[in-house]
């Protein structure tokens, strides 16, 4: 709906208030409820808001590393602008109106750290070469019988799995929460984030959502958005819902898989699909992965952006540790998807479910189109076997840190994304190392406390 037919639909239904959100640098949605009339006021001119949400960490400790704001520029207000293309209205809250926001000025000169305005820029960058970029990401995550303030009592140990046992793909674990489990589906749906499939995941209380695939922005906000609802939707039958890249050691981690394809303007082709090949990848889809190959090491904190990221990136845990590609292999980073024309598409598997799916999904959108901007060759072999012992064109980074590092240090990485929000990311990243650095950890307690 377009403006005016917003503002008569709030008016025919006599509705009050609106909410709406956007995603900070870590993906977590920040926002307000607001009256009718300042929302109908600020349609024009945006709306103000502390830019605070820029300045400090998932845990609101304001970040002391960056230039953007912080206690040196007084935390000013920042005009955000809603899209009006992302209305829903949230059915577990009385159907009150909701739209994404971001930071997008017209002039084009955004917010360096808004990832929603980001992902608009490199989208418009691929619609200008003449290709329409089609996502999606499905996620995995855990759901314990837990409240907020069970897990604070508890110091997030001891921890109650909402079924024991791993159960991968059991129509038998989802039964036994049917009510939470249908109501994912179907509030989801009506939410306008439909789920292309849903079921239990290997796993104590383990589940995993495919959402439906889209233009690239709209997979963004989907995904954005369902990670929200999900955990809104558990709340409401007494669970939580966590997107922890690993939240234990034992236990495998959750993935965040980023799938995709370039397409015709007009969305009538897949241009990743040909016939005539070995592997049905036409030329720009083979160049679409190398540049992908090319640029992980350049990008990485946007595909793996919190120190527990890389306790999933190890050997044996469904989630790759090396450069690498091959078609229809999950030991890989790059798993190649050929089933069908209007199907093939390239599975970005780096991604954890902790990511920020607006960065992740410029992450592989830039570094694809970088690929075929520079008409780079896929070079790199398919991997034939296990990919965790194919190493010969590199291992994908251990830690945050390092990584981080690589990223500041990378001319690619500023092509890609601008020195401002390059700048900007890797800070708030080295940031997050550093509140780790300091942190005594449970593993330290348990092994130093008393032999040492």
């Amino acid at each position: 709906m377009n403006k005016q037919q917003i503002l008569s639909y709030l008016k025919e239904k006599g509705i009050d208030k609106v909410k709406f959100a956007f995603a900070d640098i870590d993906g977590v949605l920040r926002g307000k409820v607001i009256h009718h009339k300042k929302f109908a006021d600020g349609l024009e001119s945006g709306y103000g808001f502390c830019d605070v949400v820029f300045g400090w960490d998932s845990s609101d400790v304001c970040n002391e590393n960056i230039k953007l704001t912080g206690w040196h520029t007084g935390y000013p207000d920042q005009l955000c602008r809603i899209d009006l293309s992302t209305f829903r209205t949230i059915p577990w809250q009385d159907d009150i109106p909701f739209f994404l926001a971001d930071f997008s000025k017209a002039d084009g000169n955004d917010l360096p750290a808004c990832p929603r305005s980001l992902l608009k820029r490199i989208a418009k960058e691929c619609e200008s070469m003449g290709f329409h970029p089609e996502f999606a990401q499905e996620f995995e995550w855990f759901n314990f019988r837990e409240t907020p303030q069970s897990l604070q009592e508890k110091s997030f140990t001891n921890l109650e799995s909402l079924t024991p046992g791993m159960f991968g793909y059991s129509i038998l674990r989802t039964s036994e929460n049917g009510d939470f489990y249908y109501d994912l589906f179907d509030l989801l749906m009506k939410f306008n984030v439909p789920v292309e499939g849903l079921h239990a995941e290997t796993g104590p209380g383990v589940y995993e959502a495919a959402i439906l695939h889209d233009h690239v922005l709209e997979a963004a906000d989907r995904a954005v958005l369902l990670k929200t609802a999900v955990k809104e939707i558990a709340y409401k039958h007494g669970i939580m819902a966590s997107f922890m890249a690993k939240w234990n050691e034992k236990l495998p981690g959750c993935g965040g898989h980023v799938h995709q394809s370039l397409w015709n303007k007009d969305n009538s082709e897949n241009l990743f699909y040909d016939a005539n090949d070995a592997n049905k990848m036409s030329e720009t889809h083979k160049q679409y992965l190398a540049g992908q190959l090319y640029c992980l090491p350049h990008i990485l904190p946007m595909y793996a952006p919190t120190i527990n990221s890389y306790k999933r990136l190890v050997e044996g845990a469904w989630a790759p540790t090396t450069i690498t590609w091959a078609v229809e292999n999950r030991t890989t980073a790059f798993r190649v998807i050929n089933t069908s024309p209007a199907y093939t598409r390239l599975e970005t598997r780096i991604p954890g479910s902790d990511t920020n799916p607006y960065l992740a999904m410029a992450a592989a959108l830039a570094s694809g189109l970088y690929g075929i901007k520079n008409k780079l060759s896929l070079n790199i072999p398919a991997t034939s076997g296990n990919g965790y012992h194919d190493d010969k064109n590199g291992k994908i980074s251990a830690n945050l840190f390092d990584a981080a590092n690589i990223m500041k240090e990378s001319k690619v990485a500023k092509e890609l994304f601008g020195d401002d929000f390059v700048e900007h990311f890797v800070q708030t990243r080295l940031w997050e190392c550093k509140q780790f650095a300091k942190s005594v950890t449970d593993w330290e307690l348990k092994r130093y406390f008393e032999i040492i």
